[in-house]
C-alpha cells in the first residue's frame, strides 16, 4: 500500500536530498494522515463536513520551548482566532532520525515532552507519533556540511552538485567524504528500542499519559542513493501493516471519545 511516507521518499528523491532542518517531510506526513483518516473514518469525516472540527498544521503549543503540534485537529473557535489546544482532538507528531543517531534522546524528550502537554490540557485527545529511523551505514550531510561549502557559490552547487544527488552517484562518497555522517551498525536497532520506550496507553484509559500510537519508519536515506522505505528491514517492522493499524486506531478512539 501506499502511505504518507512514501510521499516523502519521492520528494526526497525530487528535490535531491533530505534536509532535516525543514517541516517539508512532517507537513508531507501530517497532510498524507489526515486525508486517509476522512477515508477510513467516517465520524471525522462527517465532523470536517460540517466543520465541527480543522486541519491545521504546525500550531504553538504551550510550554516554556513553545513546541510546535505538527498535525492539529480540533474544534473551530470563533473566525479569525488561532486554534485552542484545550480544544484539540487528534494530533500527531512527526520526527526523524536519519542523519546522525545520537540525536534520538533530543527527538525522544521532544515527543515525551509533547505527550506531557497535550495530556495535561486535554487528556481524551488522540495523539500518535510517526518516527522515521535511518538504516544507511553512511549518510551524506548535504545541510550541514556540504551546502556550507557553496554557500558563496550556490549556483555551482546546483549546477555541479544538486542533479546527482539521490541517483546513485557513488562518486559522491569519494569527492565529498569530509561530509559522510556515518552510523554503527547497532544505531538503528538503538534508536528503535529507544524510541519503544515511549509510553502508549490502552483505548479507554485517557486518565493515563501516554501516545495512543507510535508509528516507527525505517527508510534508507543517504542522500547519494534513490530514498526508499526500508521494507526489508532487519527489525520485522512492517510500515504498511503498522500504518493502517495507526489510521484505525485512531478512528476508533476517536469515536469512542467524541461521538458515544
Amino acid at each position: 500500500m501506499s502511505t504518507p511516507f512514501d510521499r516523502v521518499v519521492e520528494h526526497i528523491a525530487s528535490v535531491g536530498y533530505h534536509n532535516h532542518r525543514l517541516e517539508s517531510h512532517s507537513d508531507i506526513v501530517s497532510n498524507g494522515i489526515f486525508d486517509d483518516l476522512l477515508k477510513a473514518c467516517p465520524p471525522l469525516s462527517r465532523d470536517v463536513s460540517k466543520d465541527v472540527v480543522r486541519r491545521w498544521l504546525n500550531v504553538r503549543a504551550p510550554g516554556a520551548r513553545e513546541r510546535k503540534i505538527d498535525l492539529f485537529i480540533g474544534e473551530p473557535q470563533r473566525a479569525g482566532t488561532r486554534p485552542d489546544i484545550k480544544l484539540l482532538r487528534v494530533c500527531a507528531e512527526n520526527k526523524s532520525v536519519v542523519t546522525a543517531h545520537r540525536n534520538r534522546d533530543a527527538r525522544f524528550d521532544d515527543l515525551n515532552e509533547t505527550m506531557k502537554v497535550v495530556h495535561g490540557v486535554r487528556k481524551e485527545a488522540v495523539i500518535v507519533a510517526t518516527i522515521m529511523i535511518g538504516t544507511a551505514s553512511n549518510v551524506l550531510n548535504i545541510p550541514d556540511a556540504v551546502k556550507k561549502q557553496y554557500r558563496m557559490k550556490m549556483g555551482k552547487f546546483e549546477k555541479g552538485v544538486l542533479p546527482r544527488l539521490s541517483t546513485g552517484d557513488q562518486s559522491l562518497w569519494d569527492e565529498f567524504d569530509w561530509a559522510v555522517s556515518a552510523n554503527k551498525t547497532s544505531d538503528p536497532a538503538r534508536t528503535v528500542a529507544k524510541f519503544r520506550q515511549l509510553p502508549v496507553r490502552s483505548p479507554a484509559h485517557t486518565h493515563v499519559e501516554g501516545y495512543d500510537f507510535v508509528l516507527l519508519v525505517p527508510v534508507r536515506i543517504d542522500n547519494v542513493n534513490p530514498p526508499m522505505i526500508d521494507r526489508d528491514n532487519s527489525r520485522g517492522i512492517d510500515i504498511d501493516r503498522d500504518y493502517k493499524k495507526m489510521i484505525t486506531t485512531i478512528c476508533k478512539a476517536y469515536r469512542a471519545r467524541w461521538h458515544l
